[in-house]
């Protein structure tokens, strides 16, 4: 999916295919984010000197929350226009175009490396290589995030089903992700599902807190250690 035609309607496409959660998009931004920086803070202690790399940062939205917690967060994404609305939405970030093969970075260059909701757009042949891509740019302990669509949960496949720009989408398992992770040389740090309740609360993040191993969240999310 070419995803230029959506830079300026990106954000109104998404609220349409998730109007039936009651929830706005920045909600489940919120806390994806949330739930990454929680799990760097866990593995990495402090996060102010360490550099993030937010790969297929489309229109920033997740780079802005994540990137207020770290000393320096680069975005790369494919289309230009995205690129553009991604340093207006988070202009401490830098954010620039690649093409989709090689990561315009050096090897170990960042502490963390993620991506949103990104694999299920990319053709599963290259799956591996994207992967293995991510992987080649973290420092040594370095980790890499994948967060994706759980197939398994019925309404998130309602909103992919609804939403224009995921008619393309091949929806990764939590097991086919680590699996990723493994091919690419990481050692599996940390695995949850996510987002099982649309409604705000500390109360309702702690009980999705200890469900995290059940494959019933919107969500989930794979963490992967690059060895010394």
């Amino acid at each position: 999916m070419e995803f230029e035609e959506y830079k300026q309607s990106y954000v109104a496409e998404v609220e349409q295919s998730i109007d039936f959660t009651g929830q706005s998009h920045d909600f489940f931004i919120r806390v994806k984010a949330d739930e990454l920086v929680a799990s760097c803070d866990r593995q990495l202690g402090s996060l102010e000197r360490r550099s993030v790399l937010d790969v297929g940062c489309g229109v920033g939205l997740m780079s802005r929350y994540v990137g207020e917690r770290f000393g320096e967060l680069r975005g790369v994404d494919i289309a230009a226009g995205v690129v553009a609305r991604a340093a207006a939405h988070f202009p401490a970030g830098k954010f620039q175009l690649y093409d989709g093969e090689r990561i315009p970075f050096g090897d170990q260059t960042f502490d963390v490396v993620f991506t949103v909701c990104v694999l299920h757009h990319v053709p599963p042949a290259q799956w591996t290589s994207l992967v293995a891509e991510m992987a080649r740019v973290l420092k040594p302990g370095g980790l890499l995030y994948i967060f994706e669509h759980n197939p398994y949960n019925p309404l998130t496949r309602r909103a992919v089903s609804n939403c224009p720009f995921d008619a393309d989408a091949r929806l990764l398992t939590r097991g086919r992700s680590t699996a990723l992770m493994q091919s690419a040389g990481l050692e599996s740090a940390e695995a949850r599902y996510v987002l099982f309740f649309p409604w705000n609360g500390s109360g309702f993040r702690s009980i999705e807190s200890g469900l995290r191993w059940l494959p019933l969240g919107a969500q989930y999310f794979v963490s992967g250690r690059r060895g010394p």
